[in-house]
């Protein structure tokens, strides 16, 4: 299977809507754009793309595996990242009453 822009841009949306994090790295506030901390996007550098997370307001960011890998590494890594994600929300579902 050919992993496509658009397969690593519905695994990043999937892990937005887990996180309750906004799409969009930045949004647009009175004719202003304003970075939506948290909020995991990709990013296309030196023959690859990386998976980031948007760290403060001022746009710094986290590179969440530390590189720009191949798209099919960066889409293993992500569902991976997913599955770490819904093992631990289950966990913490099973804690509170």
């Amino acid at each position: 299977m050919r992993i496509t822009e658009k397969d690593l841009q519905a695994t990043c949306d999937r892990i937005n809507r887990i996180m309750a994090t906004p799409h969009e790295p930045y949004a647009r506030i009175e004719g202003k754009l304003v970075a939506n901390v948290g909020c995991y996007h990709l990013n296309h550098a030196y023959g690859g793309v990386a998976l980031y997370q948007m760290d403060n307001e001022c746009g710094g960011v986290c590179d969440i595996f530390g590189g720009h890998l191949t798209k099919r590494d960066l889409y293993e890594r992500m569902h991976a990242f997913i599955k770490g994600l819904e093992t631990w929300r289950e966990q913490v579902q099973e804690v509170q009453p």
